[in-house]
C-alpha cells in the first residue's frame, strides 16, 4: 500500500498539475457524476481513490457531497492536506477491504487515472471490494488511458509508476462481472495533452 513513485515526484506533480482538470471533458464527467450522486437519495461519503493532491475531492466537496481522499502515497496525502485542510484523506489504495474508513458508509466511488495503476489480475478484485461496500444502487466513475484494441489490456510507459491502459469494452465487461451495470461513457481521442486515447465510465451497483 505505497506509491515510492508518487512519493518522490510528488511535489514536480503538484507543480506539473496545479488545478483538479486538465480538459474540459474530465470537467464535465466529474460535474455529472456528481448530479447523479446528488439525485440518487443515498446516505454516506463519496470515495475519491488516487485523491492525489486532493483538487478533485474539494470539487466533489464544493458541489455538496461529503468526500474521503485516499491515496497510497503519503506525500500526495501531505499535499492534500496542505491544499484542502478542510477535507479527510486517509491512506490507502483501490482495494477498499484493507483501507480504513472508520465504518464510513460509502454512497458512491470515484476512480480516476488511479485503477490504471492497478495490475490487471487484481482489477476484479478492488471492482469487487467496491461492489461490496456500496448499496444497491450506488454509482462508480472510473477513468483512464485506453486502448483501440479491442478486449486488450496493455502496459504502457507511465512516468511514474507501472499502469495499464484498458479497452473500453474489456472495463465495461469488469465493471459488469462485479455487479455493476453501465450507466454511460465516454471515449476521447490522443490530443496535444493526452498521447492515448482516455475512458470514462460511470456505472450503478445493482
Amino acid at each position: 500500500m505505497h506509491q515510492p513513485g508518487y512519493d518522490a515526484l510528488a511535489e514536480l506533480y503538484d507543480e506539473t498539475f496545479p488545478e483538479a482538470y486538465t480538459t474540459p471533458l474530465e470537467r464535465h464527467v466529474v460535474a455529472a457524476f456528481a448530479d447523479l450522486v446528488l439525485g440518487d437519495g443515498l446516505d454516506g461519503v463519496v470515495l475519491d481513490v488516487g485523491c492525489g493532491a486532493g483538487h478533485v475531492a474539494a470539487d466533489l466537496a464544493g458541489r455538496g457531497l461529503d468526500v474521503v481522499g485516499i491515496d497510497p502515497s503519503i506525500e500526495m496525502l501531505r499535499l492534500a492536506r496542505r491544499h484542502h485542510p478542510e477535507l479527510r484523506f486517509v491512506h490507502g489504495d483501490a482495494h477498499l477491504g484493507r483501507t480504513n474508513l472508520d465504518g464510513s458508509d460509502v454512497r458512491a466511488v470515484l476512480a480516476r487515472f488511479s485503477l490504471i495503476h492497478v495490475p490487471p489480475a487484481e482489477v476484479a478484485h478492488v471492482l469487487t471490494s467496491w461492489a461490496t461496500r456500496l448499496p444497491p444502487g450506488g454509482f462508480v466513475a472510473v477513468a483512464g488511458q485506453s486502448t483501440d484494441a479491442a478486449g486488450e489490456v496493455e502496459e504502457f510507459d507511465h512516468r511514474v509508476a507501472p499502469a495499464w491502459r484498458w479497452h473500453p469494452d474489456r472495463l465495461g465487461d469488469e465493471l459488469a462481472d462485479a455487479g455493476f451495470d453501465e450507466v454511460w461513457r465516454t471515449v476521447n481521442r490522443p490530443d496535444a495533452v493526452q498521447r492515448f486515447p482516455a475512458v470514462h465510465i460511470v456505472a450503478r451497483r445493482r
